[in-house]
C-alpha cells in the first residue's frame, strides 16, 4: 500500500514539473514526452538490468508480443502528449482530473462494446456520474480556467489510454508477458514515435534557465516515471485491483493541491464540483467492487497479464 501511495503521489506531480517547464523552458509538449519517454526508457533499462532475468512463464507468441508493444507504445505517444498539451492548455489540475475521470468510463464503454463485459448498475452509475462531471467543467467553469481546447486534448489523453487498455485486455486473455518489459519496449517505440515530432517542435530548451529545465527533465524520468513504476508493480502485485484503483486516486488530488499551493491556478466552485463528481464516478464501483459486489467496470491497474498504466 505505501508503494502504490507513493506512485500515486509521484504519478501526481509529472503535470506540476512540465507546467514548471512550459513556462521556463521554452519546450512544447512533444519535446518534453520525448524527453520522457527517452529518459524513463534508460533507467527502466537500468532497472531491467538490476533484476534480472526471471523464470519464463508461459511463452507468448512473438506476432502478439509486437502487437502488445505496438499498440502500447503508440498508445503512450498519444496519450503523454495529449496529457501535457491539456496541462499547457487548461492546467493541471483540470486537465489532469479530466484525463482520469474519463479514462475508466471510456474502458468500461469500450468492454461493453468490444469485448462484451456487461456494465451492470454500477457502471452505469459511474457513467452517468463522469458524464455529469464533464458536463459541470465545460460549461460551468470559468473560460479562463477551463478551456473547451484543453478538455478535447485530455479526452483524446483519455481515449488513447483506454484504446491501449483495452488492446492488451484482450491480447492479454490467455497470457501475456512482463508488464516491466513491455512497458519499457513501450517506451522505446514512443521515443522513437516522438522523436521526429519533438524535432519540429524543439527539442533543446530555450531562455536564461537551461539547468533548472534539465533538473524538471531528470525529475519526471526519474520519479513520476522510472521510480513509480517499479512502485507501482510491486506493490500492485500484492493488492487487489479494486483497491489499487481507489489508491491510484492519489493521482489527481495531489495534483489538484499541486495547482493551487504551487502553481498559483484557481478552483472555482464548478471545478470544484466537477472534480467531486468524476472522481466519486471512479471511487464507486472500486469501493463496490472491494466489498464483493462485482460492479463490472475496467479499472486501471493489472487487470490483464502484461497491461500497465501510463502515465
Amino acid at each position: 500500500m505505501i508503494f502504490l501511495a507513493v506512485a500515486g503521489l509521484a504519478w501526481g506531480t509529472a503535470g506540476a514539473a512540465a507546467s514548471l517547464v512550459f513556462a521556463v523552458g521554452g519546450l512544447g509538449p512533444m519535446a518534453l514526452s520525448f524527453w520522457r519517454c527517452a529518459g524513463g526508457l534508460v533507467l527502466l533499462l537500468a532497472a531491467l538490468g538490476l533484476r534480472g532475468r526471471r523464470p519464463a512463464s508461459a511463452a507468448e507468441p512473438r506476432r502478439r508480443r509486437i502487437l502488445r508493444i505496438a499498440a502500447t507504445g503508440a498508445g503512450l505517444t498519444v496519450f503523454q502528449s495529449a496529457y501535457f498539451a491539456a496541462v499547457q492548455s487548461t492546467g493541471l489540475a483540470v486537465g489532469t482530473v479530466v484525463t482520469l475521470g474519463a479514462g475508466p468510463v471510456l474502458i468500461a464503454l469500450g468492454a461493453r462494446l468490444l469485448l462484451g463485459e456487461r456494465l451492470g448498475a454500477g457502471g452505469t452509475v459511474a457513467i452517468g456520474g463522469a458524464l455529469a462531471g464533464l458536463g459541470v467543467l465545460v460549461l460551468g467553469g470559468d473560460a479562463g480556467t477551463v478551456r473547451p481546447a484543453g478538455i478535447a486534448l485530455a479526452l483524446l489523453s483519455a481515449a488513447a489510454y483506454a484504446v491501449m487498455t483495452l488492446l492488451t485486455r484482450w491480447l492479454g486473455r490467455d497470457g501475456g508477458g512482463d508488464a516491466l518489459s513491455t512497458t519499457t519496449a513501450a517506451f522505446a517505440v514512443g521515443a522513437a514515435g516522438l522523436l521526429p515530432f519533438a524535432t519540429a517542435e524543439g527539442l533543446v530548451p530555450r531562455g536564461t534557465h537551461t539547468a533548472v529545465v534539465l533538473g524538471l527533465l531528470l525529475y519526471i524520468a526519474a520519479v513520476p516515471t522510472a521510480l513509480a513504476y517499479a512502485l507501482y508493480f510491486a506493490g500492485a502485485a500484492r493488492v487487489r485491483s479494486a483497491t489499487v484503483s481507489v489508491v491510484m486516486l492519489l493521482e489527481p488530488v495531489s495534483a489538484a493541491v499541486l495547482a493551487v499551493t504551487v502553481l498559483d491556478e484557481e478552483l472555482t466552485a464548478a471545478t470544484v464540483a466537477g472534480t467531486a463528481l468524476l472522481l466519486t464516478a471512479v471511487t464507486a464501483p472500486a469501493v463496490a467492487e472491494a466489498r464483493g459486489v462485482p460492479a463490472r467496470v475496467p479499472m486501471p491497474g493489472p487487470s490483464a497479464p502484461g497491461q500497465a498504466p501510463v502515465r
